[in-house]
Order: structure tokens, then C-alpha cells, then sequence
């Protein structure tokens, strides 16, 4: 019983202690939570402050930065205010200055009127005291002036007439020969357009493809050995062949023609068919330049020439040909020289070659003439042939009796209707414009354009043109014309004055 009641005792004192020490723990643990709420009070309480200092130094740096740039701009203000007056003063100053010389002018102007008076006043003192001792007014002596002065000027021009015409017997018949080979001549334009495009057509589209290959090898192979650019994309069912060299544009058309037709086209194949229509096309420049020569009637010419001449047989010149041009300069060089009494074999020699110049100009720097010159000097010993190829187109400082007969042959051959790339309407329009151009001036009765345009004639009313007044209407005219109207080579303007006495007898 009393081990019960010690382990009762025991259980109630070990509840008791347990209840005193949870009681002591929960103590321990409010004071802990309360001091640490204090501690966090009082940090919260520091932060506070801590902010409030932050914020109230912002606001300090914050003002102070305003004020500083609030000085600034009134600072800057100050200056642009100080810049505007300064200009607002010289702006015055100017403007003061202007007025200054705006009432100097006027003050001058004011002068100037004055002396112009002034002057005025003295002519027309001097004028009526020149005509109270002349006993003449001044339209009376102003008209008796241009009559002394017009019976002074007619007689002048009779004497040069006169002169002209004693000069002119004076020269004799080496004179004589150059005039007349000299009113033949005409000279034509330079080239400034020829053919530079070659159209091959072809079977099918399909064959482009077989002529550019594989990574456009073949029409590489085709253009490096040609020498010439193959256009294919731009027309269906045909290439285009664009070369300023005519004969290297002529063997590339056979080659490819010959290449379309064959099937077979790789570039060793590319290169046999090229180098034989190469061979071909100098054939047919030899036996062409040959029968040239047959033709012309000047044999003997050297081989190399013979060549260059065949070559102009693919160079065309405002659409006619070149080699056709030369054969047809040649016979008319041959028949002016027989007319003027020249040597007609050295004419036609010099007109055959007088364009052989053309054959190379792609390749020599200058002006066909004076390249052509410089080849015939090479294998002819003729110098007159040479002078008449260098000197047809006016660009020696002399010009020799075959220069003028060459220049001659050249211009009625290029400039006849037909020969060239002309339409027959333009060139109705073109002499049509002449005529107008003639008649459009007073005292005109009629014109005429006759030598296929070269010349014009007009006939003149005698009783409103005098022989002056027609020297100066053939001047006006043909100033006229070379303003208004688009022409090849020169065209002469004459002027007819006629005066008909009719009377009859009964």
C-alpha cells in the first residue's frame, strides 16, 4: 500500500513538475517572442528614420539639381536674348545703310536724267544749226547719205565681179580642171551606223539548249572562238550573232548554221566547223576583192589589198554596201577624169580603194581615209591614189585634182536617191522642205530643186530684187536651209534675176 501511494505521490509530483516546467517554458518562450518583437519594432523604427533621411536628401539633391539647371537656362536665355538685340542692331545698321544708298541713287539718277537733258537739248541745237547751214532736214540728208553710199557699194561689187572674172581667165586650164571637179563634188556624211546584228533562225526551241550545253560550255566555245556574242533568250527560235567586226560576224553565221544542220555541237566540234568557215569566208574575200579589180579595170593590184578590198563585201555604209559603193566610185572617178581631161586609171584605182580604210577601222585608231591612205602607201607607189584616199573627205589642207574627183564620185554615189537607206517618201519630203524653204522669203516667184536635191534654183521678181538684194536672198537662203533642214554633203543655192523686154512691130 505504501509502495502505492509513493508511486501515486511519485506520479503526482512528476505531473506537477512537468506542469511547472511547461509552464516555465511557455514563459520563456513569450518573453523570447516578445523581446524579439521588440527587436523587429525597433529595426522597423530604424528603417523609418533611415527612409525618411534617404527620402528628405533626395528631395535636397533633387532641388539643388533643379535650381542648378534652372540657373542654367536662365543663363542661356540671357545669352540668346544678348545674341537677338546684337542682331536686331545690325540688322538696323543695315537697313540704315540701304536707305543711305537707296537716296544716293536716286540723287544720281536724278543726275544722270538731268545731263541726258542736258545732252538732248544740245543734239537738237547742233542738229538745226547743222541743217540751217546745210539747208537740208535730217531725213533729207539721211536719204541723200544712203544714195552715195548704195551708188558707192553697186560699183564696188562690179569691180570685184570684174576682178574675179579676169582672175579666174587668168588661172588656165590647171585652174580650170580643179573648178570643175570642185562644182561635181558632194561630199557625203560620215558613217555613224552600220549592221552590227546577224540573225540565224533555228529549227526549235530544244536547239538553244543543245547550243549553250552544259553549263553554257558550247556557246563559251562558240563566242571565244568566234569572237562574237551569241544573243539567244531575246527571240524564239533564233539567236542573235552581235560583232562590230563584219567578217568575224560572217564566219560565226556559217558555223552556226553548219553546227544546226550537222546536230553534232561540243566544243572540239565547235572549233573544226569555225576554223572551216574561217577559211571559207577568206576565200570569198579573195575571188571577191578579184572580181573588184576585174571590174574597176585596174589590175595589178597587190595581193594584200586585193584581200582588204574583199573584205568590204560584209561592211554596209547607211545600208548600202560598201564594196558596191566602191566599185560604183571607181567607174564615175573614171568618167570625171575623162571628162576634165585627168588620168582616168589613176581616178578609178583611187576611187576602188578610196574606202578600203572601213575594212580595218575596228581594229586602227583614226579615220578611214587617213587609215586607208596609210595602207595603200604600204603596196602602191602611186602617190596621186594615195593623196585621193587621204584627201576625199576634206581632211588634208590641200586637195589634189584626184582628191576632188574621188570626193565627187563618193558624194553622187552615196547621195543619188536610192543608193542608200532612203525611203522615197523622205526623200520627197526632203526636197519638198527645200522648195518651201526657197519660197517662204519675199520677192521670190518660184523654186526648183533639182541634182537629186544637191542644188536649188530660184527665180526672183526683177521689179522687187535688185542684183544686190539677190546676192543677199542666196545668202539668206542658204542660211536658212542649214538651220531648218537635215541634208547630206552641200547644196548649192542660185539665184535668177531676169528682166524681159517685149515689144511689137506692126
Amino acid at each position: 500500500m505504501q509502495i502505492l501511494l509513493v508511486a501515486i505521490a511519485s506520479l503526482v509530483a512528476g505531473g506537477l513538475l512537468s506542469y511547472l516546467l511547461l509552464q516555465f517554458l511557455d514563459l520563456r518562450k513569450k518573453k523570447a517572442a516578445e523581446k524579439q518583437a521588440e527587436e523587429i519594432l525597433a529595426r522597423a523604427r530604424a528603417r523609418d528614420k533611415e527612409s525618411l533621411l534617404e527620402a528628405k536628401e533626395e528631395g535636397i539633391r533633387l532641388r539643388t539639381q533643379a535650381e542648378a539647371e534652372y540657373r542654367e537656362r536662365r543663363a542661356e536665355l540671357g545669352r540668346l536674348e544678348r545674341r537677338v538685340s546684337q542682331k536686331e542692331e545690325t540688322l538696323e545698321r543695315r537697313r540704315e545703310g540701304l536707305d543711305r544708298r537707296d537716296r544716293q541713287l536716286q540723287d544720281r539718277e536724278k543726275e544722270i536724267q538731268s545731263l541726258k537733258n542736258q545732252i538732248e537739248d544740245i543734239k537738237k541745237k547742233h542738229t538745226q544749226e547743222l541743217e540751217a547751214v546745210a539747208g537740208l532736214t535730217g531725213q533729207e540728208a539721211k536719204a541723200l547719205l544712203l544714195k552715195e553710199l548704195e551708188g558707192e557699194v553697186r560699183e564696188e561689187a562690179s569691180r570685184k565681179v570684174r576682178q574675179w572674172e579676169v582672175e579666174a581667165r587668168a588661172d588656165g586650164e590647171a585652174r580650170a580642171r580643179e573648178v570643175l571637179a570642185q562644182a561635181l563634188q558632194r561630199c557625203a556624211q560620215e558613217v555613224v551606223s552600220e549592221t552590227t546584228v546577224s540573225v540565224v533562225p533555228l529549227p526549235s526551241d530544244e536547239m538553244k539548249g543543245r547550243l549553250i550545253g552544259r553549263e553554257g560550255r558550247n556557246i563559251r566555245a562558240l563566242e571565244q572562238a568566234t569572237g562574237v556574242e551569241l544573243i539567244i533568250d531575246d527571240t524564239p527560235e533564233a539567236v542573235a550573232l552581235s560583232s562590230f567586226d563584219p567578217v568575224r560576224r560572217e564566219v560565226a553565221r556559217i558555223a552556226l548554221e553548219r553546227l544546226i544542220r550537222d546536230g553534232r555541237i561540243h566544243p572540239a566540234r565547235i572549233e573544226e566547223i569555225v576554223e572551216k568557215a574561217r577559211a571559207e569566208v577568206e576565200q570569198s574575200m579573195v575571188a571577191a576583192g578579184e572580181e573588184a579589180v576585174v571590174k574597176a579595170g585596174v589590175p595589178g593590184l597587190h595581193p594584200e589589198l586585193v584581200k582588204l578590198l574583199g573584205r568590204l563585201r560584209y561592211r554596209t555604209s547607211y545600208g548600202q554596201n560598201v564594196l558596191a559603193h566602191s566599185l560604183e566610185v571607181a567607174n564615175l572617178a573614171g568618167l570625171i577624169a575623162a571628162e576634165i581631161g585627168a588620168d582616168g586609171r589613176l581616178a578609178r584605182k583611187a576611187g576602188l580603194l578610196h574606202d578600203i580604210g572601213k575594212a580595218v577601222d575596228h581594229e586602227v585608231e583614226g579615220t578611214h581615209a587617213l587609215i586607208g591612205a596609210r595602207l595603200v602607201e604600204q603596196w602602191d607607189r602611186s602617190p596621186q591614189v594615195v593623196q585621193g584616199i587621204a584627201q576625199h573627205h576634206g581632211e588634208s589642207d590641200t586637195t589634189s585634182v584626184e582628191g576632188f574627183i574621188v570626193a565627187a564620185a563618193d558624194a553622187l554615189s552615196g547621195g543619188r536617191p536610192g543608193a542608200r537607206a532612203e525611203s522615197v517618201e523622205r526623200y520627197l519630203q526632203r526636197i519638198k522642205a527645200l522648195e518651201d524653204i526657197a519660197r517662204s522669203l519675199p520677192g521670190v516667184a518660184e523654186a526648183f530643186a533639182i541634182q537629186a536635191g544637191r542644188e536649188v534654183r530660184i527665180m526672183v521678181k526683177p521689179e522687187a530684187v535688185d542684183d544686190l538684194q539677190a546676192m543677199r536672198l542666196a545668202r539668206d537662203i542658204a542660211k536658212k536651209i542649214e538651220e531648218g533642214l537635215e541634208y547630206p554633203g552641200q547644196i548649192k543655192v542660185t539665184v535668177i534675176r531676169e528682166t524681159r523686154a517685149v515689144d511689137i512691130a506692126k
